[in-house]
């Protein structure tokens, strides 16, 4: 394992075959920090006043965002630092944002229930909370969501954003979502990116909407 000078401090029986060592050393493997890029690093994230221009301005309309912590998981801390007024670390929560409607509907809350609100209330954006990972729980019940929105025929409409501390962008991409957020997340960030991906959206629907003049003549 790569730890010099090791000094065990303490050792106990778990059960047959297992034994709990905590152990104390150097280690000799080395990380250039230098080489590692966060995924997104570059990205310019908007502030809170910008996000509320945007939504007046570009969006027009009340921007529609639901979260939960589904499944058996119990744990909301992040979810609230996005969603709840409080915040994170002295940035408010997206409820403190003019323009934007918030519907926190905690832990444990079944997939199922999570769509049918968000149909319900018209929503631009479902947030999903996960913590607990054993055994891929959060795998199983990320990839089940994604199901209940295709089948539903949301998929197309909603954005779906996944959040928690063993979770990424990029997994969240290969699970089939438009985007992950990891610890360290604030609220900010999730709001710059629902925001701006919101009227990319609407900016191609235009597009598509508007026939060409030989098109229009052959109408």
């Amino acid at each position: 394992m790569g730890i010099e000078e090791p000094d065990v401090v303490h050792c106990a029986r778990l059960a047959s075959g297992f034994t709990y060592f905590i152990v104390y050393g150097v280690c000799s493997h080395t990380v250039d920090y230098r080489e590692f890029r966060e995924e997104g690093g570059d990205r310019r994230y908007r502030n809170k006043a910008e996000v509320e221009e945007l939504i007046r301005s570009r969006l027009g309309r009340d921007m529609v965002v639901v979260g939960a912590s589904t499944g058996s998981d119990a744990h909301t801390v992040g979810l609230d630092a996005i969603l709840n007024l409080k915040g994170f670390d002295g940035e408010p929560g997206l409820e403190a944002y003019d323009g934007i409607r918030v519907y926190n509907l905690g832990s444990q809350v079944p997939n199922e229930q999570l769509v049918s609100t968000a149909i319900r209330v018209q929503a631009d954006a479902i947030l999903v909370a996960q913590t607990v990972t054993q055994q891929q729980l959060h795998i199983r019940n990320l990839t089940q969501l994604v199901d209940i929105v295709e089948a539903e025929g949301l998929r197309e409409r909603v954005l779906l954003i996944c959040g928690g501390p063993r979770l990424s962008n990029e997994l969240a991409k290969e699970l089939g979502y438009d985007a992950g957020f990891s610890k360290g997340c604030y609220p900010t960030q999730v709001a710059s990116y629902i925001i701006d991906e919101l009227i990319a959206r609407a900016g191609k629907t235009t597009a598509r909407t508007i026939r060409s003049p030989g098109e229009a003549a052959c109408g």
